[in-house]
């Protein structure tokens, strides 16, 4: 998977990828990526969860470098949390490890991902009609079959990568009608039935 290049990312490697296959960290790394800095209560309150529950996996994130403490918030005991990085990407060798533990922690984290786009695209859905009239239409959801060798397929990704890229930081973000949009790219091979 090519590296964004406008943002902050986190190259996975077997160890780093083991410390953040976990359904709730992969949901804690998320939300305070979505929703900026947070103490573990917070964090519990958002996602259904107790406290105790994401303060321990908080330090397993913070031990894998995923997250940090904010020394810019909080009083005393209160420990505030940041993403210390805003994405991450996956080396395609941790497909072809050998260790079958690393293999095992790339399908839950895939999975996890896969889980949380089908959930942002069912949300939009059951709130599409809430947005303004200006929003209507330009939504998508669009597919597409084409026959590909491996290598143009890596080829189309790349190209759909820098497109996406070059709106990053475009003058329109500050608009008064911009808002946060999501794109999910899934590009795969499928077997003919």
């Amino acid at each position: 998977m090519p590296e964004p290049e406008g943002i902050p990312t986190r190259s996975l490697d077997p160890r780093t990828l083991r410390g953040l296959a976990h359904p709730l960290r992969i949901q804690l790394l998320r939300a305070l990526r979505t929703h900026g800095p947070a103490t573990a209560s917070r964090l519990a309150e958002r996602l259904g969860e107790s406290s105790g529950a994401t303060s321990y996996h908080l330090r397993q994130l913070a031990a894998h470098g995923f997250v940090e403490d904010d020394p810019t918030r909080g009083k005393g005991r209160e420990r505030w949390w940041k993403a210390a990085q805003q994405g991450v990407t996956v080396d395609e060798s941790l497909s072809r490890n050998p260790d079958p533990e690393v293999r095992g922690a790339l399908d839950l984290y895939v999975h996890e991902i896969a889980t949380i786009h089908t959930q942002e695209l069912s949300t939009y859905l059951g709130t599409r009609h809430d947005w303004g009239d200006s929003w209507i239409g330009v939504s998508d959801m669009s597919d597409f079959t084409l026959r590909l060798p491996p290598e143009k397929l890596r080829e189309l990704d790349q190209k759909m990568h820098a497109l996406i890229e070059s709106y990053r930081g475009v003058e329109e973000a500050g608009a008064p009608d911009a808002e946060r949009v999501r794109i999910h790219l899934h590009a795969f091979p499928q077997r003919e039935n």
